[in-house]
């Protein structure tokens, strides 16, 4: 009995020892180092995962990491974005290089409500813009500024250059004639407003003859100014609804997807960014110099007018007192600063990313500025391995001093006050302040611009909340369940005021005194609920990712504008005016919709996608109906079959898909408006030709929505491992059933009603070459070249052909004609030569040819970075409505020049046209511009590091400009215009605009 119980201690003893050490090694411990393959350089926040898991490390500020794998069998994982994903077998050391991802092939790809898909395997032309093309350049003033010139397939045109912002985004195109043309944006999953919003300027300018309240030619800025730019990761833009299908009735013109910056596991970092510069205008047109010839031939028709004026010039020229009112007005330089501060960091359970900025930048219009201070918080935690939970918060303030610019028929905003003020005018302020009258116009352009004011102030909070819930997790299928939630709130207040001792005020031109306040309340949620399965079969050949869910969109968006007129002495408190009318203006919207879409991927060769989204909304006629938008796609990665024997050609991507989306119909399309009215003393409705407020459409009970049809295809190439990129994707996109207002029988009651009627057809390339042709451990560099052209054309009009947009037919404007471009700008012409109008004649084109955009980097010596953006606008034309004033007022620069060699100046024989030729109108705005470029030097880590005793672990200081330079034939301040805000037929048309800017910076990061 003792022998065999010695027997089994010594079996066991030996069990032991000969399994202990599979045991221990049944675990890896790796640890080792991330460089760049060509510089060699440590590379930080790199993910390190274990492949098939969701365990994971990153990468310290040296490139070190140590991750325990559960087997030497297990396979490691590393990623950072712009480089390319490898794979490797666990072992104890590991000295990992990754090469650049020129391409972008292994970049994740947000493409659905649920889901993301690396771009190598995508069906769609997705355009990404990184942070650091974003704002690694230059500071941008607003999000859509920083996307100008990089966005393959947009026409991004500045409503104004009042700080601030105002911009209009268009993505392939024009995708309505009345509805609206601008994208989706979204932020981390929450839906934003980007609504510009007018305050009430109308009743000063009269820019809409009728007084009505508002006005889209007020010049407001428009909301995702208030986004911050330093806060993005990158921007997505699915540019139709063959990409952006799943996101059904709201983005038949797009959706721009924004990522927010996050933290990761490892050492909180700090980094501090200091920004100042300047600001001046990119071009000035110039005065008109005046002698007493030119008065004479000015002013001769009435010859006691013509020598009073010479002798006002005399004295003038005598006191050397003739001035340049232009660069007086338009001259300012503006001072820039922008500090911003950025923590990040985290825990294996916790990580997060705050960030602060203050931006305080003055206008080159004197009283004209932009303040804003923004704060943000995003948090990461992982509650358990089944549960993860996100929260986005972000808040601002900011005010903008917007001037007074744009058109107007009264006289008073600057640039019309101006076009007629000669530089022998005397329109200073004298020692006690008091303004001389301006008798050469209805106003006084410097009392106006320093005594009025026109402000804008916001407080805005968008905030958003996503769960993830793993409910399901094996070998080979994982199911989670994704929870997200999202609210942007906030309230707009703008305030105009305009003294009644102001010149026209005084004069009995203007409104004796006005204040107008104005003050919205918008507020987004968002709520949804979504499924995701991904599943792949047992020989891991195919994947299948199932997703489905349902989410519910509310807008509520309450305008409320009080104009105060008339108003005592020198008070600017509405209790004091005379008259005050309020208007209010509500704008409610309810979308419930849920989605269904399947994924099937065979081994990243062949990738094959359908979805189906199903809406109804509250502005559609019936608001129970939901309305189906269907999607399918597929790409075929041929390099990756095994057939596939070169070389030379490291991916090859065939692709294809199709979409549709839609526009709402426009707010109470369907409902047919009352107004009150005193009958008799007492009060009651009118509606109808009998309404004296003109609201004579009548409603459409059945008014559907315009529904956006798109199908695209294209092809991906990268050759020489990485070295040279190349995409190519045609697109096709017809909207049916678009909106308008058909003439209809006057017996009806009615003068107009709202119909579906006509077809709007879009279709265009675009093209992307991306070089990398010098790649060494001191010099790199890298070119991203983009070249795209959109083309259009009314298909079908189910209603009679008719003009929009601009102001009247004999200075140019749009035809509505079925078979023509609506792009296209139309006016009278005299062919012959005899005088008078032969009829209306294509005179130009406000769609560019094709539009082009060169991006180049360089790295010299590892610490030297230069950098620059060219954009290229080829062959569109623009409505140029502010020489015509100068014309007509006798200041326009090049007035007594004879171009023609008619013997008759430009001056007089330009107004002489009207109504006979608009061609001198319509002036081509093609340009070549110098979008970004900036020169940068990092310190060396090891100098900062002895010089701060570790403190510090970067310095990067370098100088930047914006719109440094431009070249182009058109003859105003910017050949990017847009006298009607963000509408379909408004960026084309210039009428005294506040001129852009070129911005100039010194910048200082510190990383600690």
């Amino acid at each position: 009995m003792r022998i065999r119980h010695l027997r089994k201690m010594l079996l066991a003893f030996f069990c032991t020892v000969l399994i202990a050490p599979l045991v221990t090694f049944a675990q890896v411990n790796v640890k080792g180092k991330v460089t760049d393959a060509v510089t060699n350089e440590p590379l930080a926040g790199v993910s390190v995962t274990i492949k098939g898991s969701t365990t994971g490390t990153a990468t310290g500020p040296d490139g070190s990491f140590t991750i325990s794998a559960p087997s030497s069998t297990s396979q490691l994982q590393f990623s950072l974005l712009g480089y390319r994903t490898q794979t490797f077998a666990a072992s104890g050391t590991l000295d990992v290089k990754l090469v650049e991802d020129v391409a972008k092939l292994e970049e994740v790809v947000i493409t659905g409500l649920a889901t993301n898909v690396k771009r190598s395997n995508l069906a769609n032309s997705v355009a990404t813009i990184s942070s650091k093309e974003l704002t690694g350049v230059s500071n941008p003033q607003t999000l859509e500024g920083a996307l100008n010139g990089k966005l393959v397939g947009a026409n991004i045109v500045s409503q104004s250059g009042a700080p601030g912002g105002g911009m209009s985004v268009r993505l392939r195109g024009l995708t309505s004639v009345n509805s609206n043309t601008q994208p989706l944006y979204v932020i981390d999953g929450v839906v934003i407003d980007n609504s510009a919003i007018s305050g009430g300027i109308n009743t000063i300018t009269q820019a809409s003859r009728g007084g009505v309240a508002t006005s889209n030619q007020d010049n407001p800025s428009n909301r995702m100014a208030d986004i911050n730019p330093q806060d993005i990761e990158n921007v997505e833009v699915l540019k139709g609804p063959s990409a952006a299908a799943i996101y059904g009735s709201q983005a038949s013109s797009g959706v721009i997807i924004i990522t927010t910056k996050r933290g990761k596991e490892g050492k909180t970092t700090i980094s501090f960014t200091q920004d100042i510069g300047t600001s001046e205008a990119i071009r000035l047109l110039g005065v008109r110099q005046w002698d007493e010839d030119k008065i004479q031939q000015f002013y001769g028709s009435n010859q006691a007018n013509a020598d009073a004026q010479k002798q006002l010039y005399r004295a003038a020229a005598a006191a050397n007192s003739l001035h340049d009112y232009e660069k007086e007005m338009y001259g300012e330089t503006g001072f820039l600063s922008t500090s911003s501060l950025s923590l990040k960091g985290g825990s294996e359970k916790t990580s997060f990313f705050l960030s602060g900025l203050y931006m305080d930048e003055n206008g080159i219009i004197k009283n004209s500025g932009y303040q804003k201070s923004a704060i943000r918080a995003n948090i990461d935690h992982k509650i358990s391995n089944k549960f993860n939970i996100s929260v986005n918060t972000t808040y601002t303030n900011s005010t903008s001093d917007r001037g007074l610019t744009n058109n107007d028929n009264t006289g008073v905003t600057y640039g019309v006050a101006l076009s007629s003020t000669p530089t022998y005018a005397q329109i200073f302020p004298d020692e006690a302040g008091r303004y001389p009258r301006n008798a050469y116009g209805a106003s006084n352009p410097l009392e106006t611009r320093d005594l009025i004011t026109n402000r804008e102030k916001i407080n805005r909070f968008v905030g958003g909340l996503s769960i993830t819930a793993y409910l399901q997790q094996s070998s080979n299928s994982v199911t989670k369940l994704l929870l997200k939630g999202g609210l942007d709130y906030y309230t707009l207040n703008t305030k105009a005021i305009f003294p009644n001792t102001l010149q026209f005020e005084s004069e009995g031109q203007g409104t004796n005194g006005a204040n107008i306040e104005g003050n919205t309340n918008n507020l987004n949620t968002n709520a949804s609920a979504y499924f995701v399965n991904v599943f792949n079969t047992s020989e891991r050949k195919y994947t299948f990712t199932t997703s489905a869910g349902a989410d519910m969109f509310n807008y509520d968006q309450n305008q409320l504008l009080t104009t105060s007129t008339e108003i005592i002495g020198s008070q600017t408190s509405q209790a004091q005016a005379s008259a005050v009318k309020v208007d209010q203006k509500v704008f409610p919207r309810k979308i419930r919709g849920m989605f269904a879409q399947e994924e099937v991927n065979f081994e990243d060769k062949v990738i094959f996608t359908a979805a189906v989204r199903l809406d109804k909304s509250s502005d559609n006629a019936d608001v129970n109906k939901f309305e189906a938008y269907p999607k399918a796609s597929v790409a075929v990665n041929l390099a990756n079959f095994d057939f596939w024997k070169s070389k030379t050609v490291d991916h090859f991507k065939l692709r294809a898909a199709y979409g549709e989306s839609a526009n709402f119909p426009t707010f109470g399309s369907k409902f047919t408006a009352f107004s009150p009215f005193n009958i008799g003393g007492n009060g009651g409705t009118l509606i109808g030709v009998l309404n004296p407020a003109g609201n004579v459409q009548q409603g459409n009970d059945q008014v559907k929505q315009e529904r956006q049809q798109e199908f695209e295809t294209g092809f991906d190439l990268t050759l020489w491992d990485g070295k040279v990129a190349f995409e190519a994707t045609y697109y096709k996109r017809q909207g049916k059933d678009l909106i308008f207002a058909a003439n209809i029988p006057a017996s009806t009651g009615f003068a107009q009603k709202i119909i579906n009627g006509g077809t709007l057809e879009n279709h265009g390339w675009e093209l992307g070459l991306t070089l990398l042709p010098v790649n060494t451990p001191n010099f790199k560099w890298t070119s991203r070249n983009s070249f795209w052209m959109n083309r259009s054309k009314m298909k079908e009009l189910d209603v009679p052909s008719f003009r929009i947009g601009a102001f009247s037919n004999a200075l140019a404007n749009y035809l509505i004609e079925e078979g023509k471009s609506p792009t296209e700008i139309v006016g009278p012409d005299d062919t012959n030569g005899d005088g008078t109008a032969d009829g209306v004649f294509v005179l130009g084109n406000s769609e560019p040819k094709f539009q082009m955009s060169f991006s180049n980097d360089f790295f010299i010596y590892k610490n030297f970075s230069v950098s620059f953006v060219l954009h290229w606008k080829y062959k569109c034309d623009n409505i140029n409505l502010t020489e015509l004033l100068n014309d007509l007022g006798g200041t326009s620069p090049d007035f007594d020049q004879d171009d023609n060699g008619n013997g008759v100046v430009n001056g007089v024989e330009r107004p002489s046209l009207l109504g006979v030729s608009a061609r001198p109108l319509v002036q081509d705005a093609s340009y070549l511009r110098m979008r970004d470029i900036g020169i940068y030097y990092s310190v060396s880590p090891s100098v900062v590091k002895n010089a701060f005793n570790g403190v510090v672990s970067g310095i990067k200081f370098g100088v930047s400009a914006t719109n440094l330079f431009t070249i182009t034939p058109y003859k105003s301040y910017d050949p990017e215009v847009s006298n009607f805000g963000s509408g379909g037929f408004s960026t084309a048309v210039e009428v005294m605009p506040y001129p852009s800017a070129k911005r100039m910076f010194f910048h200082l990061t510190v990383d600690f």
